[in-house]
């Protein structure tokens, strides 16, 4: 367990081997983050993943006999978060079960043995004793019954999966754990489950936050803020307000003969000649969330493949759904790439672009047949050129 403050501490669960959350690369593992407070009303705000119960109950076994717990706060039910509660509440008998109206039906649809559950609503105030609990709805941040949860006391923002990020560390606070690394998984927490929710995460801040001395923040996966809580703000206005960076280009593609490559090469190269700052990911080797990452903050996204069974290569089709359901909007699209003997898997992922919100297309979409010319590649190096001064224009 980790005290926060006097009375109120970590006690979640740290799952180390975690690879993979809904094609989510987590190379990092995470943690499922558990706050008890101990008051006249012991309060416990979510649970852990259902194969970490034993663990989250050895830390509030240090703390408290976890039978006494009197209130249980489901802020998502999401089975990350609720999977132990049906085992605590076989310890914690008298428990009252407390999620918002959306988490009231979330819960019993994962566990149809529990019915007794109490709805808590936008500005309620639990009182425990010497604390107010007050609830903050954060519907589709990222499902519709998240919620957060405000100890007005202590100013501690209990922020569900908002300010969340996968990792797995022994360390639990913003000034133990190396800023970068943390600021990079907060980044990539983001942009591939809060992406599409940018207005929800506005709306959130202004009623959550800025009316509100925040002290701490404790999210439900990774590391608590308590030093670098500006910080960890200001990137987040950025990505909510699609604040995109005018001198950035990301160059996704898969090849199988090389073709589409060298024509991305020569796209890199066009676009480093105009002073856009280029990242290049070949889909045979980077996986789709990192990809995405890189995407957050990118004005200029450039997709490429070559044409395989008369549309696109398998992994740009992973790719491009993947992208698709995180709809980044408002950026530059470019489609290219090489075929054969017939020509769909371009046209395909330029109709794909152009469905995104808000997205421009200067150019349009250009491919080869087999082989690159030294003309050919001198074209994509020139379409490289332009598409860099399209954006440092914008």
């Amino acid at each position: 367990m980790t005290e926060i403050v006097p009375n109120i501490y970590w006690v979640g669960g740290v799952d180390w081997s975690l690879r993979n959350f809904h094609g989510y690369q987590t190379e990092e593992g995470s943690s499922y983050n558990a706050y008890l407070i101990i008051d006249e009303k012991i309060t416990l705000i979510d649970t852990v993943k259902d194969h970490l119960f034993e663990e989250m109950m050895e830390r509030i076994t240090e703390i408290v006999d976890p039978s006494k717990i009197d209130y249980i706060i489901s802020a998502h039910s999401e089975m990350d978060h609720s999977g132990a509660i049906p085992k605590l509440l076989a310890v914690a008998k008298n428990a009252k079960l407390i999620a918002s109206p959306n988490g009231v039906k979330g819960l019993k649809k994962h566990f149809h043995n529990i019915t007794d559950i109490e709805e808590c609503h936008e500005g309620m105030v639990l009182n425990t004793g010497k604390y107010n609990l007050k609830f903050y709805l954060q519907q589709m941040i990222h499902w519709p019954d998240n919620m957060a949860v405000y100890l007005e006391e202590e100013k501690i923002l209990f922020s569900n999966d908002a300010f969340g990020q996968h990792i797995a560390s022994g360390f639990r606070w913003d000034d133990e754990y190396p800023h970068s690394m943390l600021f990079h998984q907060l980044a990539k927490y983001y942009a591939n489950i809060v992406l599409p929710y940018g207005a929800k995460v506005e709306n959130f801040i202004k009623r959550a936050i800025e009316p509100n001395e925040i002290k701490y923040i404790c999210p439900a996966h990774g590391i608590m803020f308590r030093k670098y809580i500006d910080d960890l703000l200001s990137e987040y206005t950025k990505w909510m307000t699609n604040t995109l960076d005018p001198k950035k280009a990301v160059i996704v593609y898969d090849s199988m003969w090389k073709s589409t490559e060298n024509m991305a090469s020569q796209l890199e190269r066009g676009l480093d000649n105009v002073g856009v700052r280029v990242e290049i990911r070949s889909l045979s080797y980077c996986h789709i969330s990192n990809v995405m990452t890189d995407i957050l903050d990118a004005s200029l996204i450039i997709i490429g493949t070559p044409t395989l069974n008369n549309d696109y290569m398998p992994t740009v089709s992973s790719f491009l759904t993947y992208m698709k359901g995180l709809k980044p909007e408002g950026r530059v699209g470019f489609a290219f790439g090489s075929h054969g003997w017939s020509g769909e898997g371009v046209k395909n992922v330029d109709k794909v672009l152009r469905t995104l919100k808000d997205w421009e297309f200067p150019l349009d979409a250009k491919q080869v047949n087999y082989v690159p010319t030294e003309s050919d590649l001198k074209s994509m190096y020139e379409c490289g050129q332009t598409l860099g001064r399209y954006i440092l224009e914008k």
